[in-house]
């Protein structure tokens, strides 16, 4: 074959190469990926050896290790009960077959064979690790066969009576022990107890001895040692927290257990430790749960010390559960007697309830707690328990505060129980624990006694709000049941009632919180508000700001209708501009604007987007009267702006024609589809020589003593078309309201608490139902036993000459009134007939009401404002102020001599006259509370003609009297003053 001189053999393939380039990007990410790539491979394959060579050691190290293993089970069978038996089961470890061949060849031996291996130097050491080999399978299988002789020994090792000689007994004893605490002695000895269901209780052989070794430690180590302490920390921790561990004990068991727990010790423990251990909700409530078994019997026991870290110890918990976690799950759809509050408005026939929503995270669920452990914990908001908390702190000034704290915690953790938590307190402590309260703790207190802001939330003043807030919280429930007669008081004769305050210490008091719930509305931004008070994490600055609000309101109602505080108590005006006040409250109120037919704010939610709102909806009285009633008129004149309407331009309104004798029926016919805060031209028809008909000829109304009128209770006035009346109503007021014009009618207090959105009480039962009211005191007042007297939770009716009892609880027909449910049975007979009752009939009301007025509006004001509001002041006549804001028409004007002449007789008039007068022109008697500027419209006297024989006439709906031109004073006043006391108006044009 020829070989070329140059070039490859013409059989080989010649190397293909492109004259035309490459694409360089390309080639170099191609390179790259098959580097990545190639890496990768190698980097498997080196993992796959990796993995293969572990497994193949692991699985000649688990042959050896049977290999040994077999060989040690071969030593152990040679000597089981010896020394080298022992060295092999630690050796071994975790092996049922060896364990058992142990336990039952040391028990056969008797307590001398352990006792020998106790003093042997070798065996006692083995002993530590073979008694935790013992106690982990114990744990975990405490129902196996072997597990009684497991405990068997180490019963012998840990409990049973040591031999006098020698003394190393119980040195290894000693060690043997504080191995075990070191590792989870008694996280397994609950494990254990835990797992053994509560049938097999008084079948188990090993539960009794599990029992005893729980005490072992607190008869091994001196009471003040660091063991022993750990073991008390570590039983609290991981032996209480067992579910229902009462019942799982057998009877003996329970008896040996309770006495010899070292609960006088509690003195000794670290209470945060104890929280730390019991991480998890469902523990620290079975934690509380068992406590109120072991506890209470022992208090009378109990240190000064060991009761004030007891206390603690609970609070600690409380605080560190979320709300409502202590309240039953199953019963949180239904209430029982057992659950149910004194009130918590809880009269909604089944409506729907709203909550609104904080957080879209998603809500912490509570566990689910079974029949005997809800139990249980409903005895530590019992009467009887609490009397004996509060028996044995009495004259124990050192652990009161302690106790404070533990009532605010178990109220704020459990407001389902809250009204009888405070209401036992109330019964058993009376007045003194509100005077020792107040006079110890609060009035001392710094809280509250100036407007200083930055010091309020200071941690330092923490110990000082337990005490506030209790008193709070107790003063306000004892409200709830207290009359005016008993508010007010002196207490000079022996044995009457009076309040537990004095109305100096009432004054001092209110200013106090008058000052914190200010700052906290004012000062402080919704964030701060959010925050827990240093010490109660789980109460919010907000919640500390609810309830001096409702104890304020409670204690300001009472000096509306009698007068004990200075002049200008209630007023903050030092820390507001007024000006500014004004017109801020303004804006705030039109950048809240909502649109219509949508969801009211809270009062909480108004607090929290715009502070002035939130003092005028929440302490108006802190503001001044006049003042909140210019805001209120500022309001009504924006929310014309934004209709577009005109006050002062009726006739672009609707016209309607009434019926003079028929003002009802043409009213609510032809009002009832009509926008009322549009203007509203009425024409009357058919009035002469016709009586001047009220607004209600159909029974809706009744009236007090003191001629207030509220909704009649009868069941006809719920029916619909009764209840489209209250509607038609309200709707009809609400528009006096937001065009100013004055009605001369009085509403019961209890009925405008309703306007308010509040609820009324026993003070207010006196004005509805004196004989009633009497007969409740003298229950509250009663000094034999209230089961003598044979009441029960009802209330009876009579409709129609039938006479029905209407529980106020479920079953109330079977529950008698007792000492300690009295005050439960006066508040729910007072809110049945004060608010229960007029439900549905005051509900239509306001909701005519707020057609017009906005609810938010009205809560600037209480009951005697609003009263004010709607129907004047009380206050005399004022016809200078009269005189300058009157308007003349015809031939009269204010220099006219019959016009000088009618001046100078009304000077002359006394104070009722010049209230006929008014009444009789504008038909409200009582003036304009901020003048008669703000009467609309304007007064005004009008020429009727020359004929003196005429009397004056009025038409009340445009303030106008109707005068002729009289000559002589004589004259003009006879003809005056027949006229005003005819009770007559338009009858008389």
């Amino acid at each position: 074959m020829e070989i070329p001189l140059f070039g490859d053999h013409p059989t080989k393939r010649r190397r293909e190469i492109n004259l035309g380039g490459t694409n360089v990007t390309r080639a170099h990410a191609s390179i790259l990926q098959d580097a990545h790539a190639r890496r990768a491979q190698r980097t498997e394959e080196r993992r796959r050896q990796e993995s293969a060579i572990r497994i193949q050691n692991w699985w000649k190290a688990n042959l050896q290790l049977r290999l040994v293993k077999r060989q040690l089970q071969a030593v152990f069978e040679q000597d089981v009960a010896g020394i080298t038996g022992l060295r092999c089961l630690v050796l071994i470890g975790r092996d049922e077959y060896v364990l058992e061949r142990w336990s039952t060849a040391m028990l056969s031996g008797g307590p001398d064979s352990i006792f020998n291996t106790m003093i042997d130097p070798h065996g006692a050491t083995l002993l530590r690790r073979a008694s935790f080999l013992l106690l982990q399978f114990v744990a975990d299988q405490p129902l196996a066969t072997s597990s009684a002789a497991h405990v068997a020994v180490l019963e012998i090792l840990l409990c049973s009576q040591l031999p006098p000689q020698p003394p190393i007994l119980r040195h290894t004893r000693i060690q043997i022990l504080s191995y075990l605490l070191t590792h989870g002695y008694y996280s397994l000895l609950g494990r254990a107890i835990s797992s053994i269901p509560l049938s097999a209780k008084s079948t188990s052989p090993a539960l009794p001895i599990l029992v005893t070794l729980l005490t072992s430690p607190f008869t091994v180590f001196p009471g003040a040692s660091p063991p022993y302490t750990e073991s008390l920390e570590d039983v609290f921790s991981f032996v209480l927290t067992t579910p229902l561990l009462p019942n799982r004990l057998p009877i003996a068991s329970l008896t040996f257990l309770a006495p010899r727990l070292p609960l006088n010790a509690l003195y000794l423990i670290k209470a945060d430790r104890v929280i730390q251990n019991t991480q998890n909700i469902e523990s620290r409530i079975h934690l509380l749960a068992n406590l109120a078994a072991f506890a209470p019997p022992r208090y009378s026991t109990f240190s000064p010390e060991t009761m004030e870290v007891y206390l603690n110890l609970i609070s600690m918990i409380l605080y560190s559960l979320p709300m409502h976690a202590l309240e039953p799950p199953l019963q949180q759809s239904s209430k029982t007697q057992e659950t149910s509050t004194w009130d918590d408005e809880s009269d909604s026939d089944g409506e729907p309830q709203v909550t609104v929503v904080k957080s879209f995270q998603p809500k912490q669920v509570l566990p689910e707690l079974d029949p005997k452990t809800r139990t249980r914990l409903q005895t530590i908001a019992s009467p009887a328990h609490i009397n004996s908390l509060l028996e044995a702190t009495q004259r124990k000034s050192k652990i009161r505060r302690s106790l404070y704290s533990w009532c605010v915690a178990l109220s704020n953790i459990w407001p389902e129980r809250r009204d009888k938590i405070l209401g036992a307190i109330v019964v058993y402590g009376g007045g003194g624990l509100v005077r020792e309260l107040y006079r110890e703790y609060v009035r001392p207190s710094l809280l509250g006694k100036d407007l200083n802001h930055t010091a309020l939330m200071d941690p330092s003043h923490a110990s000082s709000w337990p005490p506030l807030l209790f008193l709070v919280e107790l003063y306000t429930q004892a409200l709830l049941t207290m009359g005016d007669d008993e508010f007010f008081s002196k207490g000079t004769t022996n044995g009457a009632p009076r309040n537990p305050l004095t109305l100096d210490e009432l004054t001092s008091f209110s200013k106090q919180l008058l000052n914190i719930a200010f700052t906290l509305y004012w000062h402080h931004d919704q964030a701060s508000m959010q925050g827990g008070v240093s010490g109660m994490p789980n109460l919010k600055w907000e919640g500390v700001r609810d309830k001096m609000t409702k104890c304020l309101q409670a204690i300001h109602a009472r000096d509306s209708r009698k007068r004990f505080t200075p002049e200008g108590h209630w007023l903050v005006t030092s820390e507001v501009d007024i000006a500014p006040f004004v017109e801020a409250a303004v804006l705030e109120e039109r950048q809240l604007a909502q649109p219509l037919g949508s969801r009211p704010l809270s009062k909480r939610q108004i607090a929290s987007m715009a502070p002035r709102l939130g003092v005028l909806n929440n302490i108006p009285f802190a503001i001044p009267f006049d003042v909140r009633v210019t805001i209120f008129r500022h309001f009504i004149v924006n929310d014309m702006v934004v209709r577009g309407y005109d006050r002062y331009n009726s006739r672009a309104g609707t016209r309607i024609v009434v019926r003079r004798g028929r003002i009802a029926e043409d009213g609510f016919d032809k009002l009832q589809d009509v926008d009322l805060k549009a203007p509203i031209q009425i024409t009357f028809i058919d009035q002469f020589g016709t009586e001047e008909a009220g607004i209600d000829d159909r029974g809706l109304w009744l009236a007090t003593k003191q001629h207030e009128l509220y909704p009649n209770p009868h069941s006809y006035a719920t029916e619909a078309h009764s209840l489209n009346w209250y509607r038609f109503i309200g709707r009809i007021l609400g528009k006096a309201l937001y065009e100013g014009i004055l009605v001369d009618v009085a509403f019961a207090g209890f009925f405008l608490a309703k306007w308010l959105g509040k609820q009324s009480f026993l003070d207010d039962l006196s004005s509805l139902d004196p004989e009633l009211y009497q007969g409740l005191i003298f229950l509250k007042h009663y000094t034999g036993d209230p089961e003598e007297l044979s009441l029960n939770f009802t209330v009876t009716e009579e409709e129609f000459g039938v006479t029905k009892s209407i529980p106020l609880v479920p079953n109330g027909e079977q529950i008698p009134v007792t000492r300690e449910n009295r005050l439960q049975y006066i508040y729910l007979v007072s809110h049945y007939k004060l608010n229960k009752q007029i439900r549905k009939q005051s509900d239509a009301f306001f909701d005519g009401l707020s057609q017009m007025i906005d609810p938010k509006w009205l809560r600037m004001f209480n009951q005697q404002e609003l009263q004010v509001l709607l129907g004047g002041v009380d206050s005399p006549v004022d016809l200078d102020d009269l005189r300058k804001h009157t308007n003349y028409g015809g031939l009269f004007e204010d220099h006219e001599p019959t016009i000088q002449i009618f001046w100078r007789v009304v000077n002359s008039f006394n104070q009722d006259e010049r209230r006929k007068l008014l009444r009789f022109a504008t038909s409200c008697s009582r003036p304009p509370l901020l003048g008669f500027k703000e009467l609309i419209p304007n007064f005004a006297i009008r020429d009727a003609g020359s004929d003196e024989n005429r009397l004056p006439t009025a038409s009340t709906c445009v303030n106008l009297l109707k005068l002729p031109r009289y000559k002589n004073e004589r004259t003009l006043r006879e003809k005056l003053l027949q006229a005003i006391y005819s009770n007559a108006g338009f009858d008389l044009s």
